[in-house]
């Protein structure tokens, strides 16, 4: 009976996955939403794969997926900084300075027809370092002497 329990009790909780895109950032804690499956491949779609942490569910749930993750991370203390229709762009203050960075982007494989159960899929990665400094002046180009 505890076991029956135990896993009812799991089929409704939702899974976490830690993933972290490689060699940047900070891990990427995020929970599988209802309706999401996790996609280590990220549909083999613009070499994400390793790169990113990625979730698919048809194309027709995708957006409110999306909207339930960006509430999740601002729940979780990120700032939506920016972004466009299928992406948006996180900050979060680092306790010892500066700010680190992620990711959300929605896609789907534009080769196909975009039909309501279509695999949509949701990619999440850290930006590599501190996303709040202060981007270095770009040198200044030579002078061109004036024609006479």
């Amino acid at each position: 009976m505890k076991t029956m329990m135990m896993a009812a009790v799991l089929a409704f909780a939702p899974m976490t996955a830690m993933a972290q895109a490689t060699g940047v950032g900070v891990p990427i804690e995020a929970p599988v939403l209802p309706g999401a499956a996790v996609d280590a491949t990220c549909g083999n779609l613009y070499g994400l794969a390793g790169k990113a942490f990625c979730v698919t569910a048809p194309l027709a749930s995708i957006g409110g997926i999306a909207e339930a993750y960006v509430a999740h991370f601002e729940g979780e203390g990120w700032i939506a900084a920016g972004g466009d229709d299928n992406r948006v762009v996180f900050v979060k203050r680092r306790d010892s300075g500066g700010c680190d960075g992620m990711q959300l982007q929605a896609f789907y494989d534009i080769s196909r027809p975009a039909a309501p159960e279509a695999p949509g899929y949701i990619a999440m990665a850290t930006i590599p370092g501190d996303v709040c400094a202060a981007a270095q002046a770009a040198p200044a180009a030579p002078a061109t002497p004036p024609v006479q």
